[in-house]
């Protein structure tokens, strides 16, 4: 765990509000985009319609948020699915406790 590359990560307004909602996700999103979560995930699609930005731009906050650690990705077909790995949080806690 790389504490630079996750505190540059969670420095981005629009990162936060998506780890927000992967914390409980049945909040924030419709029981049908839903269905698959437990399973799977939030797809990004789901998360480039409620942040209102682009997909690609969705795919790049997403991208960060993986690289540190924060998330974790698993692949059905075309789409990529997203869960807050809840871990790394720990993790975090942990260095934010004992180290700084």
């Amino acid at each position: 765990m790389k504490p630079l590359e996750i505190f540059k990560a969670l420095s981005n307004e629009t990162r936060l509000q998506i780890l927000e909602w992967l914390k409980e996700p049945e909040k924030h999103f419709t029981s049908q985009e839903m269905s698959n979560f437990q399973d799977v995930g939030v797809c990004v699609t789901q998360f480039h319609e409620k942040l209102n930005i682009t997909q690609s731009t969705a795919s790049q906050h997403l991208s960060i948020l993986h690289r540190a650690g924060l998330v974790t990705t698993k692949r059905h077909g075309k789409w990529t699915y997203y869960k807050r790995n809840e871990e790394a949080f720990h993790q975090l806690k942990e260095i934010i406790e004992h180290e700084i």
